[in-house]
């Protein structure tokens, strides 16, 4: 019971902070929808962040599993290297995209109760109109950023488990072993590209939708 109310309490800190801090970029003439954009080109640019380091993961476990002669240690390095290094760029994916249903959220609400402050019909027609186009908008754009995002695990988990199995194997037989596990890794991280693009192209045709209203 002491966890749940603690944890209440701090989503509740969580919530005000974000309030304050969006209330005070309103008072230097940054607003949420400003915010909004900011925060999506951000995500956008670490999704072309992180289809670079999937990329570079995925040649260098190809260099690892047709080693032929020279440091297998070092290759396997560089191979761990290169998986740590996508994580880093996945968690940072995660963020920024929750980041973008923080402020949206607060978007959306403020925009929602503010309709009902019209006394112009038709002003609030058109309104929420573009607030309803808006949403459907941003919920295909965030829908898309999801579906990406939800590949990369599968991928930094296949790659981790090679990174373990060779740790434990360092040598020849192993690599040869691997072999298969590239191939699925390969098709994976084809997949995982054509969702960022999509993705990325989402976003940023959203971008300009924002700034165009």
């Amino acid at each position: 019971m002491a966890i749940k109310v603690s944890l209440f309490f701090l989503l509740l800190s969580i919530v005000g902070c974000q309030s304050a801090y969006y209330s005070a970029m309103e008072k230097v003439g940054k607003h949420k929808r400003d915010i909004l954009i900011d925060r999506v080109e951000s995500a956008t640019e670490s999704q072309e962040e992180a289809k670079e380091e999937f990329k570079n993961a995925l040649e260098q476990f190809s260099a690892l599993v047709n080693f032929d002669g020279g440091e297998l240690q070092q290759q396997y390095e560089m191979s761990n290297n290169h998986y740590h290094t996508s994580k880093v760029a996945a968690d940072d994916v995660t963020a920024r995209i929750n980041a973008i249903e923080d402020v949206a959220e607060a978007l959306f609400n403020e925009w929602h109760d503010e309709l009902d402050q019209f006394t112009n019909q038709s002003l609030k027609r058109q309104s929420q109109s573009r607030y309803r186009e808006t949403q459907n908008r941003y919920a295909s754009v965030i829908e898309s950023m999801w579906n990406a995002e939800r590949r990369m695990q599968p991928i930094l988990n296949a790659l981790k488990d090679n990174m373990l199995y060779l740790k434990h194997n360092l040598n020849a037989r192993a690599i040869g072993e691997l072999k298969t596990e590239y191939k699925l890794i390969e098709q994976d991280v084809e997949r995982l590209i054509n969702e960022m693009n999509s993705s990325i192209n989402k976003s940023q045709t959203f971008i300009k939708s924002l700034k165009a209203t």
